[in-house]
């Protein structure tokens, strides 16, 4: 037995792009999925060895957290001004990168703050 397809009403149409939203990834290809989380473990990684680097050489933690949130904002700039509503894979790897980069950064804060 077939279901029926639904009526195009607003909340029809909400409830699509919900699910799409929180689902996505699922349908989504291994490509993708596979170079999103090596971004997010890059981002992360990379923001991780630059704190370190700023603690033992520079002693300017300030300094190198400041040039890092620069950095977050004008990509978080760039991304709501040049992607659409569905950004490509390039935006996609950049946000998982922009993340881990962030995570990195708290994480390390809370380190040095215990």
């Amino acid at each position: 037995m077939t279901r029926l397809p639904l009526q195009s009403t607003r909340f029809n149409g909400l409830q699509q792009l919900i699910g799409k939203q929180l689902l996505g990834w699922v349908t989504s290809g291994w490509l993708q999925k596979s170079l999103g989380l090596i971004s997010l473990l890059g981002g992360a990684y990379l923001a991780a060895n630059i704190t370190s680097i700023y603690l033992n050489f520079v002693h300017l933690q300030s300094l190198g957290a400041l040039g890092m949130l620069i950095l977050v904002e004008i990509m978080v700039r760039l991304r709501t001004r040049l992607a659409g509503t569905d950004p490509g894979l390039l935006w996609t790897v950049l946000d998982n990168f922009r993340i881990g980069a962030v995570y990195a950064l708290v994480l390390e804060g809370f380190k040095l703050g215990s």
